[in-house]
C-alpha cells in the first residue's frame, strides 16, 4: 500500500484571519510534470486581496503563484529538466501549483531554468510581472510583441504615447522594459519623484509625479510634444495601481475617445483599515466617469494561458500528449 506524502503549506482559512500552516498532500509528478522543492516564493497583491478581502477564495486556500527552487522528481515524459536543476515559474490553477508550500507540482512548460549567475531570490521576482507585462500589452492594449522578436522588428505604433501609471511598481518597470525592448519610444511613466531617474534609465521619455496637483496637466503636456496625429492624445494607458480614487479618477481625465485603458484588477474601491475590510470591483469601466469611446479593460493575468502568444510558446515546448488550455 502506497504511503501518502504530505508537506506544509501557508493558507488563508477565513477573511482577515491570521494565516495558518496546514498539511497538504505531496503530488507525485506524472508524464510531463515536475516536483519542485520551493525555496523562494514571491508575494503579490493577489495574496493580499485573497487574505484580507477574500477575493476569489474558497477557504482554506493555499496562497502564492510564483516560485523558485530545486527539482526533486520528474515525470516520465519530462525532456528538458532533471533532478537538481534550479528552476523558477508561475502557476496557480490547482492546489499542487500554489506557491506558499514546501513542494509544488508543475507542468514542465511552466518552469524555466535559472540562468547561470542569478540567484533563486532574484529569479523569483521575474515570472509574475514579466508575464503580466506581455499579457497586458498584447491582449489588453493589442500591441504587437512577436516572440522571438525579429531582428528588424519596428512596431507600427513605436511613437504613439503610452502612459504607465504606477511606473515604479514591479509590473510598471517590466512594462517599460518590454516596450523599450520592442522599440516603443514614447513612454510616459507616473511615479514618485524619487523613482524618476531609474524609470528614465528603463526607457521612460517623460516622468511625472502623481503627488503633483497638476499631474494630469503635466501628462497631457507631455503627450502634446509628440508628433501630431489623428486620434487621442494618449492612445494607450496602463494602470498598474487599480485604485478608484488613486488612479482611475485621474486617468479618466486624460483618456479620450479612442484611448485603450488596461487596469490591473481588482479595482480597489475602498482600502482596508483596522476595522473595515477592503471593497473591490472587477469592472474598471464602471468605477470612473470615462469619456464616450474610451475602451477600458481589466487585466486578468491569470488567464494568460489562453493568449495566442503563450499558447504558441507552450506548443513549442511540449509534446502532443500535454493538455492545451484554451
Amino acid at each position: 500500500m502506497a504511503v501518502t506524502r504530505t508537506h506544509r503549506a501557508v493558507a488563508t482559512t477565513a477573511v482577515r484571519a491570521p494565516l495558518e500552516i496546514i498539511e497538504v498532500q505531496t503530488i507525485s509528478p506524472l508524464d510531463a510534470e515536475v516536483l519542485v522543492k520551493v525555496e523562494y516564493v514571491a508575494s503579490t497583491p493577489l495574496d493580499l486581496h485573497q487574505a484580507d478581502g477574500g477575493l476569489l477564495v474558497q477557504h482554506p486556500q493555499v496562497l502564492g503563484d510564483t516560485i523558485a527552487g530545486t527539482v526533486t522528481e520528474v515525470g516520465a515524459k519530462v525532456q528538458g529538466l532533471a533532478v537538481g536543476d534550479k528552476v523558477f515559474g508561475f502557476a496557480w490553477r490547482d492546489q499542487k501549483e500554489k506557491g506558499y508550500q514546501e513542494f509544488v507540482t508543475f507542468p514542465e512548460y511552466l518552469l524555466g531554468k535559472v540562468p547561470a549567475g542569478f540567484k533563486l531570490s532574484e529569479a523569483v521576482t521575474v515570472p509574475d510581472p514579466l508575464v503580466t507585462a506581455f499579457h497586458t500589452i498584447t491582449k489588453d492594449l493589442e500591441l504587437s510583441l512577436p516572440w522571438p522578436r525579429p531582428p528588424d522588428f519596428s512596431p507600427q505604433h513605436a511613437d504613439a504615447p503610452v502612459l504607465i501609471w504606477g511606473g515604479s511598481s514591479s509590473v510598471g518597470t517590466f512594462i517599460l522594459q518590454v516596450l523599450r525592448f520592442y522599440g516603443y519610444r514614447n513612454l510616459i511613466a507616473v511615479a514618485s519623484k524619487s523613482h524618476h531617474g531609474y524609470l528614465s534609465s528603463l526607457g521612460a521619455r517623460v516622468t511625472v509625479d502623481y503627488h503633483d496637483s497638476d499631474v494630469t496637466d503635466q501628462i497631457m503636456a507631455a503627450a502634446a510634444t509628440s508628433s501630431g496625429k489623428a486620434g487621442p492624445a494618449i492612445p494607450y494607458i496602463v494602470d498598474c495601481i487599480g485604485s478608484m480614487s488613486g488612479s482611475l479618477l485621474h486617468l479618466a481625465k486624460v483618456a479620450q475617445s479612442g484611448t485603450t485603458v488596461a487596469v490591473m484588477l481588482p479595482v480597489i474601491v475602498r482600502d482596508a483599515s483596522v476595522h473595515e475590510a477592503p471593497v473591490y470591483a472587477m469592472d474598471p469601466g464602471a468605477q470612473a466617469a470615462w469619456t464616450e469611446g474610451v475602451v477600458v479593460r481589466g487585466v486578468r493575468t491569470h488567464f494568460y494561458l489562453e493568449v495566442r502568444l503563450f499558447l504558441a510558446v507552450k506548443k513549442d515546448s511540449t509534446d502532443d500528449n500535454v493538455r492545451t488550455h484554451s
